[in-house]
């Protein structure tokens, strides 16, 4: 069986020791906010609203922001169960990608048939979240430096050379490595226009401050526990229950990410997958030297195990990535988030990546769970007579789809027939989950052979190949 360089070239034990002693078990971004963060209210006693929007994420954000735009005059409503960005906004690397579709080759094999408008459409989204945020003066960080695929094992080096094209430039090992200096790296290709990076937690307040000043009511701490309709003619809408009060909604909008759906049809969709991150101290100049980066642009292994990495403004890095982990059940818990384990692997691969940075201690270290569905890719629909709609399951990339996922929503919401509804990646589902116990025995089957398959130079097995022929996967 095929070793790989992580394992051929580890760092010694007191190396990560050392650069994990002290590290804070809390989101980087979350934290570089903590005193500058805007609070709201909670929801107390009854109201009515044009749209109510629950979930507190881009999702949420974008919707509620993107509706008061359309309609100033329309009554739009915010409920979140915590605070704005707590979750995976505040968490996530901050990879803002054009792709709606988890990447070419997932998309290719998905929606053959509309592939290439859905690459358009992408870039064209991420095209306006820049102007939008450049529009409402949001300093989300955002950079656009695109971002680099790398091969760090030979038989990824084939798989570069056949994904170079229009705005994704090959890069041989003496080329990759004058970007940014790895001995793991053999090849890459380098994706000119499609990649931006952002301050996560930036961007979420940066939206829900846009989105309030354009007079939509935030309501944090207000935990939806039902959507009531019996009774309701479509045109009276939902009844959006929390403990401390109730919004009437002509229209409502389910931006609840890797949380319990709140529609039955929804429960097996997604599954949540935790996936964990280290920061790194900002790096001293000579650091930076040694390593290069200077074009800044996000990064991430081609592995089926992977690893994203990228710079902060202050200079640190983020390494996030590699185990996927799932837990029976389903369950969302917080002591999930601290897994001393992965936090060693990760640390050691950080080191194995970039052995000149031997001696750089690690700041934080934390954790934040995926809402990932069978297709890899969000998906979309309208429930109850049209009055409310969904976007989830968008299996952590969707920074910038979230984007698109709130003009799907709205476009559904308002009975509007576009190019957007009408596409087959909007008006198609995902196969479901099954129930436990099968659901936790084939996670973890799959994730054994997406390791053995790292192991055999790319090659996958039986499960692998069958799960491929019914358009199942398991993806973070």
């Amino acid at each position: 069986m095929h070793t790989t360089v992580f394992e051929r070239a580890r760092p010694a034990a007191s190396v990560v020791s050392h650069a994990l002693s002290g590290t804070r078990q809390a989101s980087f971004w979350l934290d570089d906010l903590a005193e500058a963060t805007p609070t709201y209210p909670r929801l107390t006693g009854d109201l009515g609203a044009d749209l109510v929007v629950v979930g507190g994420g881009y999702t949420g954000l974008w919707t509620a922001l993107l509706a008061k735009r359309e309609q100033p005059q329309a009554r739009v409503v915010l409920l979140e169960a915590k605070t704005i960005g707590w979750a995976a906004s505040g968490r996530n690397g901050g990879f803002c990608e054009a792709s709606l579709t988890h990447g070419d080759e997932n998309g290719l094999s998905r929606f053959p048939q509309e592939f290439d408008r859905l690459q358009e459409l992408g870039l064209a989204n991420l095209d306006e979240i820049e102007a939008t945020l450049a529009e409402l003066g949001v300093d989300a960080e955002f950079e656009r430096n695109g971002a680099i695929d790398l091969a760090v094992e030979p038989h990824q080096v084939e798989w570069m050379r056949e994904s170079a094209g229009e705005h994704a430039l090959f890069l041989d090992e003496t080329a990759v490595r004058a970007q940014v200096n790895s001995p793991t790296y053999l090849a890459g290709v380098w994706h000119t226009r499609t990649s931006a990076l952002v301050h996560p937690a930036k961007l979420a307040f940066g939206l829900a401050q846009a989105a309030a000043a354009a007079g939509v009511e935030i309501f944090e701490n207000s935990r939806v526990l039902g959507l009531d309709t019996a009774g309701l003619s479509v045109a009276q809408g939902t009844d959006v229950r929390t403990a401390t009060g109730t919004v009437r909604a002509v229209r409502t909008a389910l931006a609840t990410n890797v949380f319990p759906s709140l529609l039955k049809r929804n429960a097996l969709q997604t599954v949540p997958v935790y996936d964990y991150a280290l920061m790194t101290e900002p790096l001293s100049s000579d650091q930076l030297d040694a390593i290069g980066w200077a074009n800044r642009q996000g990064l991430g292994d081609s592995s089926n195990q992977f690893h994203y990495y990228r710079l902060s403004r202050d200079n640190r890095i983020l390494f996030g990535g590699y185990d996927a982990v799932y837990h029976y059940g389903g369950r969302i818990r917080a002591e999930y988030e601290n897994r001393p384990e992965t936090f060693r692997t990760l640390g050691e691969h950080f080191f194995t990546t970039f052995p000149q940075l031997e001696g750089l201690r690690f700041s934080h270290q934390w954790a934040g769970a995926i809402d990932t569905c069978s297709r890899f890719c969000a998906f979309f629909g309208a429930a109850r007579g049209g009055r409310i709609a969904y976007a989830i399951g968008y299996t952590g990339l969707g920074v910038a789809a979230t984007h698109f996922g709130a003009k799907v929503m709205l476009d559904l919401l308002a009975g509007r027939k576009t190019e957007i509804t009408e596409l087959e990646m909007v008006k198609s589902r995902p196969l479901p989950f099954p129930p436990e116990p099968l659901a936790s025995i084939g996670i973890q089957a799959t994730r054994w052979s997406l390791d053995r398959a790292d192991h055999n130079r790319g090659e996958r097995n039986l499960i692998l190949k069958t799960l491929d022929a019914v358009g199942l996967g398991f993806d973070s």
